[in-house]
């Protein structure tokens, strides 16, 4: 089953692609909150009603991340990372800024090797702000599943219908490579319509888009959580790394998770 992260503050858990990873929600802790709505997401679907609810004070954010740093350095145990995750799409906030720059802050202070890492689905590049933000941190990794906007309006339901791959991809070039581009690839249905992102004719559209971002770096992975679209199979890691090495023939590292 799906499941919400009910604390501002969450972790640490062991991330398959980032290492021993301090979460931060700056979404609501009751329900789910995002410009995507994906049918493979852990947190399950999007709330009926968004406006009812508030994103999480930056003061209690700050407030909370330093007394979870101070006590896992005490532990011994510092974070390789703090991760921008959480109940939807954390760029939303408000002060998605000025929280990055706590945080930047709290690491220097508290535990300077580790990295801070954000998830994004790269819907709120347009915003000054949040590419300001996003270039500050050590892992700006940035979501695109497929070079097909169909494909991403059935595998990630864009909140606004004025969504489109061709913005996405002309917002991430506007980085210079200072991005992680994360793909996720499954094949299945969901509500009677197939979805598959690992046809050739898909990955062969999205590698053109790879190449045309040149990010700094690219992980493939696939289903490893509950979703709630229950018909949707995972991608074995050997396909995953017949895809990595396609990305890698273009000069870009590629990892498998």
């Amino acid at each position: 089953m799906t499941s919400l992260f009910h604390d501002i503050i969450f972790g640490p858990v062991r991330s398959r692609r980032l290492g021993l990873s301090l979460g931060v929600n700056l979404l609501p802790a009751d329900s789910k909150l995002c410009s995507f709505d994906c049918i493979y997401c852990e947190c399950g679907w999007n709330a009926e009603n968004p406006g009812a609810r508030r994103f999480n004070e930056r003061p209690e954010v700050r407030r909370l991340l330093e007394q979870t740093l101070r006590r896992m350095v005490a532990e011994g145990t510092p974070p390789d990372v703090i991760t921008f995750a959480g109940n939807g799409e954390p760029t939303l906030h408000p002060e998605f800024e000025a929280i990055i720059d706590d945080t930047i802050a709290l690491r220097d202070a508290w535990c300077p090797a580790a990295k801070v890492s954000v998830l994004s689905n790269a819907t709120q590049l347009h915003r000054p702000d949040v590419r300001q933000a996003l270039l500050r941190v050590d892992n700006n990794i940035l979501k695109l599943d497929s070079a097909f906007d169909e494909t991403v309006r059935r595998m990630n339901r864009p909140q606004n219908p004025a969504y489109t791959v061709r913005g996405t991809i002309d917002a991430m070039k506007r980085f210079d490579g200072r991005m992680i581009l994360q793909t996720m690839f499954l094949r299945g249905t969901c509500e009677g319509l197939p979805v598959d992102n690992t046809t050739e004719t898909e990955v062969a559209a999205w590698l053109e888009a790879v190449e045309e971002i040149r990010p700094a770096r690219v992980m493939v992975y696939s289903l490893d959580r509950d979703t709630p679209c229950r018909t949707l199979e995972k991608i074995a890691h050997d396909e995953l790394q017949r895809i990595a090495v396609r990305v890698e023939a273009l000069g870009i590292p590629c990892s498998v998770a």
